[in-house]
């Protein structure tokens, strides 16, 4: 009798530090400012990462084309120089005045699109950038931004009335649809999908029925093996991601060398800056294909970092969208993060040739002032939802009164 007692206790003790463990992991979880600070943390993390790997990659090719080794790098801290402060602003905005600006925004971001279409610069084989003056930016990456509060600010004044399928679909379907075809004017598959994903995203989290979408899937694909068909250089990437070694000179020639080094990095990666592939033989090393060179010299480890920081601000944002009263900010947060993550798994998956290569960056990683701004600017948006959140709000008020007490104690002594 005594054996039996024992042995339920024995194991009880034997599980006691993991049941603390995971004790102290849900109260840490259950924290109000727990998820401010892991998209805070997260997406700094993300940033600094992105800037030591563009310094890495793009050193050779730098030196090769302007003399500096920095010269790439260099740009890439002006952007985020640049693009912090505007986040900054964007986590302090009132509510009210982002909902002010998204028809701006949204008017703006089709005006860039169409612009580019008649006076766009092409660089390979896509018609996606537009030449102001000296700068060159490219008007896709900011109707991302644009397009998803302006769906969101749309979805939210129509709360009550989105069982009606007539509802959901106007004006945010057409105005989608508009932008997308847009972009693909200019041959730029890669974004179009991530702007079809975001639309189907924002579909999905208004409560549109199942028949929607697997009409959307459907057309998706049909509208995708035509645009193939009709471009041999698109129909090749294509038809040899699954094997890139099938044309190893041509097609498959960067998927190939992705692969490469992605294998020669192994578990700990070849150290920083001791990439090999980087030196002419991987094209766009510092940014569609920076997940390799990144793998290369961090590794497995490094790799899985990565993927595991751009999962934890999707945690955390849908945390925020599950949490909030305000359907705006559920609408918002949810279409960043269809965005974000869908960009990082579409790079990812081209780097792993999973995926055809279809030009998309990885997000706050690859070099690109153009993408990193926006991307900021929407994990501005929700870092500052996060902060708003009732509990969260407290929480920082009682810290500035605990902080104030403290110098006002300080000063008297």
């Amino acid at each position: 009798m005594t054996a039996t007692v024992e042995a339920p206790r024995e194991t009880a003790r034997r599980f006691r530090p993991g049941l603390r463990w995971f004790t102290a992991a849900r109260e840490a979880l259950d924290r109000p400012l727990t998820t401010y600070y892991l998209l805070l943390g997260s997406s700094a993390l993300l940033l600094t990462i992105g800037l030591i790997m563009v310094l890495s990659s793009s050193s050779v090719y730098s030196f090769g084309e302007f003399g500096d080794s920095y010269a790439v790098v260099k740009r890439q801290l002006m952007w985020v120089v640049i693009g912090v402060p505007i986040a900054w602003l964007a986590s302090r905005m009132p509510q009210s005045w982002i909902r002010q600006l998204t028809y701006p925004a949204f008017s703006v971001s089709l005006l860039l699109l169409l612009l580019t279409v008649f006076f766009g610069v092409e660089r390979n084989g896509n018609r996606n950038w537009l030449g102001v003056g000296s700068l060159v930016i490219q008007p896709s990456e900011v109707a991302k931004l644009a397009l998803v509060i302006w769906a969101a600010h749309i979805y939210a004044n129509k709360e009550r009335r989105l069982r009606d399928l007539h509802q959901v679909i106007v004006p945010v379907v057409p105005g989608m649809l508009l932008a997308t075809a847009l972009v693909l004017v200019g041959r730029d598959l890669g974004t179009a999908l991530v702007l079809v994903a975001i639309m189907i995203g924002m579909l999905w989290v208004v409560g549109a029925p199942g028949r929607f979408f697997t009409i959307s899937l459907f057309s998706m694909g049909a509208v995708v093996l035509a645009l193939a068909a009709t471009d041999q250089e698109r129909l090749g990437r294509i038809a040899g991601f699954t094997d890139p070694f099938r044309d190893f000179n041509n097609t498959g020639w960067q998927p190939a060398h992705g692969l490469y080094a992605l294998s020669s990095g192994g578990i700990f990666g070849e150290g920083i800056g001791a990439s090999r592939q980087k030196w002419g033989t991987l094209p766009e090393a510092h940014t569609d294909y920076i997940f390799a060179v990144l793998g290369e010299e961090l590794g497995l480890i490094g790799t899985l970092l990565v993927v595991l920081l751009f999962l934890t601000i999707a945690y955390a944002a849908l945390r925020v969208a599950r949490e909030t009263a305000d359907p705006f900010v559920r609408y918002a947060t949810f279409g960043i993060v269809v965005w974000l993550l869908g960009q990082m798994i579409i790079n990812v998956g081209m780097v792993l040739a999973l995926l055809p290569v279809i030009g998309i960056p990885l997000p706050l990683v690859s070099y690109g002032g153009s993408a990193l701004l926006p991307s900021l600017v929407a994990l501005g948006l929700v870092i500052g939802f996060a902060r708003r959140e009732p509990e969260a709000a407290r929480a920082l008020a009682q810290r500035r009164k605990a902080r104030s007490a403290g110098l006002s104690a300080g000063r008297r002594t």
